[in-house]
């Protein structure tokens, strides 16, 4: 049994979920997301101020199934109403971010600039030219821009220097002894 798949998602005040076609679109104060529906699998019930998602079957594919889809359907829940934020630091010397429109100019040692296409329904400000805010109500975008930002240049062991997430934990190694 999924101890996640049991709770039953809150919807809360000025948010809306309705099932068409196959298709779960929850509408909030941030936007409108949509997600397909898994309808063989899992059974989405719709009551007035939650959702609650319970497998069709015992079978492992449903249960498998189960706590995955009912995790989605909170995240579509979260991202129209908070949204979802991540933030990278640079450390290097001469390693900066700028953000220009739609564009993240990185300058990260290579012999020329990186400049990133910011993808539609995120966010990318930079407060300061260490640091870098993204922002958007669908989870799963706002960690693939973070994840290809930081692919650019990984943070090494010896110096620290590279693009790493706010709060990560980078193992350093001691270099060579004399």
């Amino acid at each position: 049994m999924s101890r996640i798949g049991k709770k039953p998602i809150a919807i809360p005040a000025g948010v809306t979920a309705t099932v068409e076609s196959g298709m779960l679109t929850v509408k909030g104060p941030k936007g409108t997301l949509a997600m397909q529906l898994l309808d063989d699998l899992v059974k989405y019930e719709i009551a007035e101020d939650e959702i609650r998602v319970t497998p069709l079957t015992q079978a492992q594919r449903n249960r498998a199934a189960w706590g995955m889809q009912r995790t989605n359907v909170q995240n579509l829940v979260t991202g129209v109403t908070e949204g979802f934020s991540k933030k990278l630091l640079i450390s290097g010397v001469g390693y900066r971010a700028q953000a220009q429109g739609k564009n993240l100019k990185l300058q990260l040692g290579y012999s020329h600039d990186v400049n990133f296409a910011v993808p539609e329904g995120v966010d990318v400000k930079t407060p300061d030219q260490n640091t870098v805010e993204i922002s958007g109500i669908d989870k799963q975008k706002v960690g693939q821009v973070a994840a290809e930002i930081r692919r650019w240049r990984k943070p090494e062991p010896y110096k620290g220097k590279g693009i790493k997430y706010d709060g990560e934990f980078i193992f350093r190694k001691e270099g060579k002894k004399k």
